[in-house]
């Protein structure tokens, strides 16, 4: 897997409205974590993050981050640990990342993605039936991949692939439920019936009552979260 190069620059300040003068003036406030160490504080130019974060490794890009400023260790290593974008105009809000040695392994999610034609499906009129969309692997942070492939050109009706049956790469690991499907091909009868079959339990029941989900107000490192004032129900 390729590095890809990043710079930024110290910053001294945090909470709201601080941040929030540092996006508009282009930027994104981001932090950088590693086990019995400081955190350091940072702010990245936008644009070239989030292009770091649209190449063919998605999230689990491997960032080459230059600090501009610091008096030691100008050069870390790191991988992405959570990003946060607006709700509504998806602009990047915060990164986190997480430091990392090129000589340890680490825990990542890949995608899986279907390679070949079934001939259950365009021979015997199957439908293809993808249960498993990523796995967490276990590897060296140069050995991840960007997707695992799973080759379904020997399926025909009614055949399966478990997760034990696919082979990752060498040096790569695979974590979850070993006996569980990844991708199988059903009889379109049997897909349709999988699909009826809640409406046809058939019982009568109660509505189900959607609350609107509420956005979270951005908690910024060092702040803590107001607390919610209980309103006593008058009788």
């Amino acid at each position: 897997m390729e590095f890809v190069e990043l710079s930024a620059n110290l910053r001294e300040e945090k909470g709201k409205q601080p941040n929030k003068r540092i996006r508009v003036a282009g930027l994104v406030p981001a932090i950088v974590y590693r086990k019995g160490q400081e955190t350091v504080l940072l702010k990245i130019d936008s644009k070239k993050l989030s292009r770091a974060l649209h190449t063919d490794a998605g999230e689990n890009v491997i960032i080459k981050l230059t600090v501009e400023g610091a008096k030691k260790q100008k050069e870390r290593i790191v991988v992405i640990k959570e990003v946060q974008r607006d709700p509504v105009k998806d602009y990047l809000v915060h990164v986190d990342f997480n430091e990392i040695s090129l000589t340890e392994t680490l825990k990542v999610k890949v995608p899986i993605t279907i390679k070949g034609d079934a001939p259950g499906v365009k021979q015997e009129g199957g439908v293809l039936q993808q249960i498993l969309w990523e796995v967490e692997v276990e590897c060296l942070p140069t050995n991840i991949p960007e997707k695992i492939e799973v080759d379904v050109s020997g399926l025909k009706m009614g055949d399966a692939i478990l997760l034990k049956e696919v082979r990752p790469s060498e040096g790569v690991k695979l974590f979850g439920d070993f006996e569980g499907l990844v991708v199988s091909v059903e009889h379109p009868k049997t897909v349709e019936e999988a699909i009826a079959a809640p409406a046809a339990e058939g019982e009568a029941t109660e509505p189900e009552v959607i609350k609107e989900k509420k956005e979270k107000p951005e908690e910024e490192e060092g702040e803590a979260p107001a607390k919610e004032e209980k309103k006593e129900e008058k009788k």
